[in-house]
Formats: C-alpha cells, sequence, structure tokens
C-alpha cells in the first residue's frame, strides 16, 4: 500500500493529524506526516514509525513531492490567513496524481448554511466554504468532514479554564444550545475514512457531540462528572472578548474567527445535532461530562 499523506501533522488545537497518524500508525498503514517545521512534534511523530516530511503546503513545488507516491490525502490546516491558497494548491496537486482514491477535507459544520449571501461569518470561514466549493469543481474523490466547533477550541479552553478558578464555565452563550465535539473523535473519523475510503467518496460527515444544550445544561453536566458544583456565567460578548479572549493574544486572523464563532454561538448558530461520529466509527461521540473527566487534572486544578 502507499503512503497515506496527512498534512497538518503537528498541529496545536485538538492535535487533530498528529492524532489521525497515530490512528493509521496503531493499524500498521503507511503514513507520510507532512509538518512545517522539523522539531519536537515532529520528532515525535517519527517515533510512531511515520514518515515525515517538511513542507509549506502553499508551495506548489513543496506539496507535489510531499504528495507523489501518495493515494490518499488527509487535508487539515489550523485557521490561518493562508488557509485558501494552501487547500487550493493542494487540490491542484492531487488532481495531477494518479490513482488518487480519496481526499480528506476537513471543513467545519457552520460551511455548510453558506451561500453568495454574507451571514456575518469570519474570513476564515469564507475561506473554509470556498474550499468545499473548489473541491466539488474539482472532480477528486472528496470526502468532507464537517466539525462543530472543539471542545480544544480557545473559546472552550477559555471558557472551561475558569472552574479552577471560581467553579463556573464563563461563556457568551446567553439561552443559546450548543453540541461541542472532542478532536479524538473526530480523528477518529478521519482515520477510518483514510484506511476505507470506499464506502465514504463523495459523502459529508456532520461531526458534533452526543447533545445539543444550553450553558446550564453543560454545567450540570460538568458538576456531575466532577462530582462538585460547577456552575454557569453568562458572559455579555464584548466582555468576554476583553477580559478572556484578548488576553490569549492571538493572531489576527485567529482572533477574528474565534469572536466570530463566539458571536455566532450567542446567535444559535451552533445548535445542531448529528450521528456522524457515531455513523462512521460505530461508536458515540464523547460528551462534555466525560472530556472533563478524562482531561480534570488540566481543567479543574487539584
Amino acid at each position: 500500500m502507499q503512503p497515506i499523506l496527512v498534512t497538518g501533522a503537528a498541529g496545536r488545537v485538538g492535535a487533530v493529524g498528529r492524532s489521525v497518524v497515530e490512528e493509521l500508525r496503531g493499524r500498521g498503514l503507511p503514513v507520510r506526516a507532512l509538518v512545517r517545521r522539523d522539531d519536537e512534534r515532529a520528532k515525535a511523530l517519527r517515533a510512531t514509525g511515520a514518515e515525515v516530511v517538511v513542507a509549506d503546503l502553499t508551495r506548489i513545488g513543496e506539496v507535489t513531492k510531499a504528495l507523489s507516491g501518495c493515494t490518499r490525502v488527509y487535508f487539515g490546516m489550523g485557521v490561518s490567513a493562508q488557509y485558501l491558497q494552501a487547500a487550493v494548491t493542494t487540490a491542484a496537486v492531487a488532481r495531477a496524481a494518479p490513482g488518487l482514491e480519496v481526499l480528506v477535507n476537513m471543513s467545519q459544520l457552520t460551511v455548510s448554511e453558506l451561500d453568495l449571501a454574507e451571514a456575518g461569518e469570519s474570513r476564515q470561514h469564507r475561506q473554509q466554504w470556498l474550499v468545499e466549493q473548489v473541491l466539488g469543481w474539482s472532480g477528486l474523490p472528496v470526502v468532507e468532514v464537517r466539525p462543530t466547533v472543539f471542545l480544544e477550541n480557545p473559546l472552550f479552553r477559555v471558557g472551561l479554564s475558569s472552574i479552577a478558578r471560581d467553579g463556573t464555565i464563563r461563556l457568551p452563550l446567553g439561552r443559546a444550545r450548543t453540541s461541542p465535539v472532542a478532536a479524538a473523535d473526530v480523528a477518529a473519523v478521519v482515520a477510518q475514512v483514510l484506511a476505507e475510503p470506499q464506502p465514504h467518496l463523495g459523502r459529508s460527515y456532520e461531526l458534533t457531540g452526543p447533545r445539543s444544550q444550553d450553558g446550564d445544561a453543560v454545567a450540570a453536566e460538568v458538576s456531575a462528572a466532577l462530582g462538585r458544583p460547577v456552575g454557569y456565567t453568562d458572559v455579555p460578548l464584548d466582555e468576554w472578548i476583553d477580559r478572556d479572549l484578548e488576553p490569549l493574544g492571538l493572531p489576527d486572523h485567529v482572533f477574528e474567527h474565534i469572536a466570530t464563532m463566539a458571536r455566532l454561538h450567542a446567535e444559535n448558530r451552533y445548535d445542531r445535532r448529528a450521528d456522524g461520529v457515531q455513523l462512521v466509527t460505530g461508536r458515540p461521540a464523547t460528551g462534555v461530562g466525560d472530556y472533563v473527566r478524562r482531561h480534570a487534572d488540566r481543567i479543574a486544578g487539584p
């Protein structure tokens, strides 16, 4: 079997690419892990038995070398102003590659709601929508993966971080509902499609957590998981952006995307429920409570 190309293999938020590499290697499948720089994360990928290549996804020559000999490709990239260029470059190279069996594209669930009209989305959302259009025109054997917000996203990472400080979850949800998904579940879906692509070709999978619920319900689930009271504090959006998000010092493009996601949450755009995780992996999606229980030391403190 030819190697499976996994881009974004050293990514940070949720580390989906790294988890995909680990899952595929656990199945004994050959993997070529594409990273932006050769550092400790690249070293850890080599330890799994993966071949590691260093490349810039916006440089067509480097992508061509990285994809050479690969018949299955996963495209995933962190939030970036260069996202569209990187995705189209990868698609162009993939179209010229002989024998391509599947290209799995990491998108986002709310992108399925977009069209030519402006809907208050972020520049990142619009880039992801454009990528889906290009892939639809390309004739490539594409599988779209559309997770809702990751539990590891800065939105929820910051919101859950206040548990250790004052026993509350601080989020600007109002009375809206949300259904965050664990990155490990998303990686499991991607790995399964890459391992056995034929049943999934041409399909789109929406991935959410097992429930869509408001802030109070999320807090109740977390409280039960930790065995101690946890409340929900509804924070006005502008205050949350200034006090909770701004101190993270995110790049402008990333900051605008996360702030937009927070606003779309308040507008109830993330009140979605889908069975993509169960459908592809055969197991239910991880709930907020289970996620917090697994990461209690990091989230809830001593």
